[in-house]
């Protein structure tokens, strides 16, 4: 009986296997990849400052990057203006529009070479829902009014002319030669979720004013072609572009103010008489094509999003010294797992040690961790102040300006993450009013929520710590202040948000249930009280991810029972978090809030970003991409009672404090300097040395040698430390170099010594294709193997990868020559987008092996054994993962009535 049994148990664990090893070749076939421009780098004195002309000369316009550019924010200010003036909701005189184009100088100013108007990305205003949008949809479009002779501004002497009574569009004319005619304002090339023009900025009571605006390479505007390659007179330089600047005044063109104060009066900014005034400022950007080999072999490296910014900027140093270095983006926790199961896949970014993560163990042998940046996490914004009726004049004043800082504690931080905030969880209260009389009337298991907030602006908890927002109008709807912007998928930055929250006592007592001063309650499916929380089990805080726990859904009134409405649909997570940063500059939350019936199959929709001047997004991001799209950061609570933001002081700060050997980890808790940064971090080069080929070593040994000396200057050029990340102390540098020699000079031990393996062969050469599996014992004092079965002496000990005999010299420099063994190089987008789908039947290899990964993984608890080992963990494409069973914490009551086999335990 037993024996059967064990063959029974056998051949469970064999189809679990094989329906695992299915899904991930179905993963494999859907990977595909893409090249994206280079890193920012703007040059000094790259900044540009042109006046205005006409009743516009006064008006002093200043762009503050025009050369090196890359899909990024640059800052576009102005002086001696006039202040804008509103009618109600809708702009009506002085205000600024700006906007992208390509091609040659037209000729039609001599003094500000410029673009024709036809070859701008502007237009896309939204074509529905626009209740609030404070245009008139000429304003923000490209409709004209064809006037022989123009008497007005807006009115054109050219389009126009054979339509009815006159009406017409600016064509818009793409790179490749394609004219949309009609219809622009919902074109095939660009729309309102695309474009990067801004319809409205407004010029404060100073008469000053400043826009953050996205600049587009060709990846996101192919139709403009900003930094493709182009070859003129036998030399071959990116693509260069234009911002253009139209401002639009109170004058009309007969020099008489206008009369109509209920509505924008000057139309199209690209009307043959307002692109009178415009002013064009010409940008250069960095090539979007790889500056490395095509084609050639390369090293792989993967893992950490803080690592992205970087690497990319590295990459580009690299690249002519003849090695390839590609980068692909991966949760830490993936690529610790890839990195330990295959020791030849390459270089893994990491901030924690392999074997750290729940129901792992680190590999044998040898492990070199090399420290190369330091950064952190940040909660990014972009608000704008809208004063309530009745505020303050000072506050009128301001209202349409941009909020510099905000103040967040552990504590708000988790109510945002938790779907705490009553307007949240969408629809679960209703209101109704009666004779004056608002009463609030919260669906079945959602009575707790009636008693809090609607949002994060009404919390008395944060307006106890920034009162300027008790003046200001915000609608507190789940696309503004109820929530945070956060990406899909595990991280060590959602573990080091959630270890921050944990540090933090009143963040403690308000997850276990107990309200907070003012009476607000968690929402009870994010309790770490298992007695509170209604599934029965209680929230771990000890996680790397940041879940939608709440299961409320909605069917509005009037749809069908397919139109349900759920808390991903409230809430939608991004891709990374660079992503994060950049809807968050766009305004954009994703929230999809719009029925679309005739989609197919139909589905609820984004509308968009959100309305210039009331503005509201907050996000979880990294320094890096907050720095590279303008993102204001939080001033967060750290450990001494100080509120920090992510200056490299305080970062630096913060680094001191780390604990650990090989790998000094920054836990929040104890980062205790008045000055620490509480989400720092610092980031590894991981290598397992026994696993790699000797050319491998060497050119891995060069990337860290790299990353640890010019790599560590603060700049914007290419193979500088760009924005974002500090500078390494001098001994995690010296760490770095020391652990790089020692890759470089690793040799496998004696195989009949202690703590045996097969590493004389030596291993892979980090492109995937590698197979050698060298283990045995380190002898050089400076690897700190990893403990396993036969590891031997371990001579690295707390000395970590800087204990090494000769530590402190530096490894070979990169070479002029490649020095590969094999494989070949993977384009891979530099900065770790996902391209989109393939038009074929690739496209399905994904989710045809994420569903044989899911049978897979109904067996992988039981694969150790008869009992259930937890977290269970599905692997997603692109090195992700899904947490399917959490780590679960029973009340005592129901763990004790379960049998013993069926009780949940932790991975040994």
């Amino acid at each position: 009986m037993k024996t059967s049994a064990l063959i029974r148990l056998r051949r469970f664990r064999r189809t679990t296997v094989r329906l695992a090893a299915g899904a991930l070749i179905g993963a494999l076939l859907g990977a595909v990849v893409a090249q994206a421009a280079q890193p920012a780098a703007a040059v000094t004195g790259s900044a540009v400052t042109v006046s205005g002309r006409g009743e516009f000369k006064d008006m002093r316009f200043t762009v503050g990057q025009t050369a090196n550019l890359t899909n990024q924010a640059v800052s576009v200010s102005w002086t001696g203006g006039t202040p804008t003036r509103f009618a109600g909701a809708l702009f009506n005189t002085d205000f600024v529009q700006i906007m992208q184009c390509w091609g040659d100088d037209d000729g039609t100013v001599k003094s500000n070479p410029g673009p024709s108007r036809t070859q701008c990305q502007y237009g896309a205003s939204p074509t529905t829902n626009r209740s609030g949008w404070p245009g008139n949809a000429y304003d923000d479009t490209r409709a004209v009014t064809y006037t022989a002779e123009p008497t007005n501004y807006g009115q054109d002497d050219r389009y126009g002319l054979d339509g009815a009574n006159g009406q017409g569009e600016v064509p818009f004319k793409a790179v490749d030669g394609t004219v949309v005619a009609t219809n622009t304002q919902n074109n095939p090339l660009f729309n309102y979720n695309t474009t990067n023009e801004v319809d409205f900025a407004r010029t404060s009571s100073d008469g000053s004013g400043q826009e953050y605006f996205e600049v587009q390479t060709a990846n996101e505007a192919p139709h403009l072609g900003c930094g493709t390659p182009v070859t003129k007179s036998g030399a071959t330089k990116p693509r260069s572009c234009w911002l253009v600047i139209v401002p639009q005044g109170h004058l009309d063109l007969d020099g008489k103010p206008y009369a109509d104060t209920t509505q924008v009066n000057a139309g199209s900014p690209v009307s043959s008489t307002n692109w009178k005034n415009r002013i064009a400022i010409r940008l250069g950007f960095n090539s979007v094509a790889s500056n490395c080999a095509l084609g050639a072999d390369e090293r792989a490296t993967n893992g950490s999003e803080l690592a992205a910014d970087a690497m990319t900027s590295w990459q580009a140093a690299l690249c002519p010294s003849g090695t390839v270095y590609g980068y692909t983006e991966m949760g830490e926790p993936d690529a610790r797992g890839r990195l330990s199961r295959d020791g030849s896949s390459g270089l893994a970014f990491t901030t924690r040690a392999l074997g750290d993560d729940p129901g792992t163990t680190a590999p044998e042998g040898p492990t070199a961790y090399a420290p190369v940046a330091l950064s952190g996490a940040v909660i990014g914004f972009t608000i704008e102040r809208r004063a309530k009726a009745g505020a303050p004049e000072s506050t009128q004043k301001v209202s349409g300006t941009k909020v510099r800082a905000l103040r967040l504690t552990p504590r708000l931080v988790a109510k945002l993450l938790t779907e705490s905030y009553r307007s949240s969880v969408w629809g679960a209260v209703t209101t109704t009013t009666s004779g004056g009389t608002s009463e609030l009337h919260p669906a079945k298991g959602y009575e707790w929520l009636a008693g809090n907030p609607a949002g994060l602006v009404s919390d008395p908890d944060f307006l106890a710590l920034n009162p300027e927002f008790a003046q200001l109008s915000v609608a507190e709807t789940p696309a503004t202040d109820t929530d945070l912007i956060t990406a899909l998928g595990h991280s060590d930055t959602a573990r080091t948000v959630w270890n921050w929250i944990a540090s933090d006592n009143d963040a403690r007592q308000f997850l276990s249930g107990a309200p907070d001063p003012w009476g607000m309650r968690v929402n009870p499916y994010f309790s770490t009280s298992a007695d509170v929380n209604p599934t029965g089990f209680a929230f771990d805080l000890a996680r790397d991810d940041f879940p939608k726990s709440d299961p409320w859904c909605l069917i509005p009134d009037g749809l069908g029972p397919d139109a349900k409405q759920c808390m991903t649909d409230f809430h939608p997570y991004v891709d990374d978090m660079h992503a994060a940063a950049l809807n968050t500059r766009r305004a954009d939350t994703l929230w999809k809030s719009n029925w679309d019936a005739l989609a197919v199959p139909p589905a609820y929709k984004s509308v968009g970003p959100q309305i210039v001047g009331s503005r509201f997004v907050i996000s979880i991001t990294d320094a890096a991409s907050a720095a590279r799209y303008s993102l204001q950061s939080a001033e967060l609570l750290n450990a001494a009672g100080k509120f920090t933001t992510p200056t490299t002081g305080a970062l630096t700060a913060a680094a001191a404090s780390a604990t650990g050997d090989a790998v000094r980890v920054i836990d929040p808790a104890t980062a205790k300097a008045a000055d620490a940064y509480p989400l720092a971090q610092l980031v590894y080069g991981a290598v397992r040395p026994a696993e790699l080929k000797a050319a491998a070593r060497k050119d891995y040994a060069a990337l860290l040698t790299y990353a640890a000396g010019a790599g560590q200057s603060s700049g914007t050029d290419p193979g500088d430390l760009p924005p974002g990340y500090a500078p390494l102390p001098d001994a995690l540098r010296a760490q770095a170099r020391a652990a790089a020699a020692e890759i470089a000079a690793w040799k496998a031990p004696a195989s009949d010594g202690p703590g045996k393996g097969s590493g004389t062969g030596g291993g892979g050469d980090g492109t995937g294709s590698g197979t050698g599996s060298g283990t045995g014992t380190d002898t050089s004092g400076g690897l700190g193997a990893s403990g396993g079965a036969n590891t031997g002496a371990t001579g690295g000990g707390s000395g970590g990868a800087g204990a090494a005999s000769g530590s402190g010299k530096n490894s070979p420099a990169p070479s002029a020559a490649p020095s590969f063994d094999g494989g070949t190089a993977v384009r891979t987008t530099a900065n770790g987008f996902t391209p989109a789908d393939p038009a074929n039947s690739l496209r399905y290899a994904v989710p045809i092996g994420a569903a044989l990964g899911a049978v897979a993984a109904a067996g992988a608890p039981f694969a150790g054994g008869s009992r259930i080992h937890l977290p269970l963990r599905l692997p997603l494409p692109g090195g992700r993962s899904v947490t399917v069973l959490p780590r679960l914490a029973l009340p005592e009551r129901l763990r004790a009535a379960l049998p013993e086999r069926l009780r949940p335990h932790p991975r040994p």
